[in-house]
Order: C-alpha cells, then sequence, then structure tokens
C-alpha cells in the first residue's frame, strides 16, 4: 500500500461533530431544497444527500449521481464563490485533470445569506479515502497540473488576499501569523526547530517574476483518486496568483522522500522557490493546527504530517 498522504487508516480520518468554527451557519438537507425549489426547480425533485467531509469552508452536498451543492459554511468562504466562477471555466480546458466548473450559481434566500454553487459531481474518492498505487507517478500527475496550471495566462487573476487566505503573498507576510502559532504550539511538537526552519525558509530570495495561477490548497481532501490514479483535483477556494512556491505544498503533504523527489524534478523550480514551498507548506501546517486541533482532526492530522516531515529535512533527518 501507498504511503505519504495516500496512506489510509489514519485514527484521524474520524470526522468531528462539532462545528469548526465561531458564527458557522447551521446548513440541513431542507435549507438546500428550498434554494433548489426556488432558484433551480429543474433539479429540485433529485435526490439530494450531506457529503461527509472534512473541508472547512463548505457544507456539501450530493445531488443526484452527477452534481453537487456547494455551500459556504462561514463568511470568508463566501468570497471564494464569485472567483470560481469567474475564473474556473477559463482555466479548465489548459489542465490536464477535471477540475469543478460551476453549473449554477445561487443567490441568497430563505435565510441564507450568501450565493452558493452547483457543480459536476467529479469521480473519485479524496486522496485520504482511496490511497494512489504508485506515489512516483501520483508525483508527476500532480507536478504535471502544477506545471500547466502556472503557464495559463495570469494577467486578469486576483492577486492574494482575504479571498484566498493569502495563498501566492510573500512569505514574510505570514510571519506574524507564524510566531503567534509557534507561540500555541508550545509543549505540542518541536517550536524550536519550527522556528529556525521558518527562519530558514524566510531566508530565500523572494519570487521576483510575474505572478503565476496557483491552486493554493493541495492537500490530501483536495485531490480525488480513481482506480490508483490522481483523477481530478477539486476545491478552488484559495485559488489566486502570485508566489508558485504555493503550489509546493503537496511535496509536504503528500509524498515520502522519494516521490517528494520526482515531485521536485517534474515541477521544474529553482531551489529558492523550493525552501519558500517548503515554508508555505510549514506556514500552513502551523497556522491550522491550533486552530483545528479540536474540531477537524483530518486537518490537524495533516498539519502534524507537515510539520513532521518540513523539520525532518530541515534537520538532516529527511533527504530535501
Amino acid at each position: 500500500m501507498a504511503g505519504g498522504w495516500f496512506a489510509s487508516a489514519y485514527e484521524e480520518r474520524r470526522l468531528s461533530v462539532s462545528k469548526m468554527h465561531d458564527h458557522e451557519l447551521d446548513i440541513d438537507t431542507g435549507l438546500v431544497r428550498r434554494l433548489l425549489a426556488d432558484q433551480c426547480p429543474q433539479w429540485a425533485h433529485l435526490p439530494l444527500a450531506r457529503v461527509a467531509s472534512s473541508g472547512t469552508d463548505n457544507v456539501l452536498f450530493r445531488l443526484d449521481d452527477s452534481m453537487a451543492v456547494r455551500l459556504p459554511r462561514i463568511d470568508w468562504a463566501a468570497r471564494m464563490v464569485e472567483k470560481e466562477h469567474r475564473y474556473l471555466a477559463k482555466l479548465a480546458p489548459h489542465l490536464p485533470l477535471p477540475i469543478p466548473t460551476p453549473l449554477a450559481k445561487g443567490r441568497p434566500a430563505h435565510g441564507y445569506p450568501w450565493q452558493w454553487t452547483v457543480v459536476p459531481w467529479l469521480d473519485g474518492a479524496n486522496a485520504f479515502d482511496s490511497p494512489v498505487t504508485d506515489l512516483t507517478q501520483a508525483a508527476a500527475d500532480l507536478a504535471r497540473f502544477v506545471r500547466a496550471l502556472r503557464q495559463i495566462d495570469a494577467s486578469d487573476g486576483p492577486g492574494f488576499g482575504a479571498h484566498n487566505a493569502g495563498r501566492g503573498e510573500p512569505l514574510r507576510n505570514r510571519d506574524a501569523a507564524v510566531r503567534a502559532a509557534l507561540k500555541q504550539l508550545d509543549g505540542m511538537i518541536d517550536t524550536r526547530t519550527a522556528q529556525a526552519a521558518w527562519e530558514e525558509s524566510l531566508s530565500a530570495p523572494a519570487w521576483d517574476g510575474p505572478p503565476v495561477w496557483i491552486h493554493g490548497d493541495l492537500l490530501p481532501g483536495n485531490v480525488l483518486v480513481q482506480h490508483g490514479r490522481i483523477s481530478a483535483i477539486i476545491d478552488f477556494g484559495c485559488l489566486g496568483t502570485g508566489d508558485p512556491a504555493y503550489d509546493l505544498i503537496p511535496a509536504w503533504s503528500g509524498f515520502d522522500p522519494p516521490a517528494r523527489a520526482a515531485f521536485k524534478a517534474a515541477v521544474i523550480t529553482d531551489d529558492a522557490t523550493w525552501r519558500r514551498g517548503r515554508g508555505a507548506a510549514l506556514s500552513v501546517a502551523l497556522i491550522a493546527l491550533p486552530y483545528y486541533k479540536d474540531t477537524n482532526p483530518m486537518l490537524a492530522g495533516t498539519a502534524r504530517r507537515i510539520i513532521g516531515r518540513v523539520l525532518a529535512a530541515f534537520d538532516g533527518r529527511m533527504t530535501l
């Protein structure tokens, strides 16, 4: 069985029944049916069922066999809907893997305050639940997707900001949040080594090229696998333009050292960007772990693994 983020049966996979955020909305099947009946009546009669998910931004419902309804569960996620409708259809033809191009955009109604989306249901299970059979092949497939995405003209794309949790921004912009997280994690992880690894990444030369398209959140839950191969990429809430280092995060969330080396070679990146990518992965994990440690065991487990791999590489216990 493959390792990395494609290994199965982590105890962290148990989904929490509690809410992940303060002020998170209550969203149930009845609300979704009312929204569909008013705004997408052609689909209102179809079977509808909530999907168990560790996703932090949206609640997901399967609509018949071919579609899904995604509703932001918290205010910051509502900023992502317009962006996905504007850009995903433009990006999809240039990418080597399917992505969820929106089919319809809903509007606020029935006490639900934000826009929402109907998307195609893409076959496959997320990489937590459906391991790939060959990590090296998975590294090549994911690298090909990242290369294709960053080669698309990004001149009209959205820069980094609140809409994508700052993915693509200079690492220095994340320094205060990382140091605050390190204080919260004292006693939970090796904060001394984590701080040193973070500072080493900060010392890498900043990205001085034009902004490129990035997915921004290539974590296991956003990678679908079918028949042992990566089959689709989902959840473009962190889509934006900026430093390509942020799409190197799967090197640390997903791959063991041999597959990581294959990913680095296939994605074609310079050493400075690789160092920033390691810092981007570390920052995402450090910030996520104290926030989700009690409410999202799957994401917290992923954060712990990223931290462990980055620190092992930094202090020489693991290659790359």
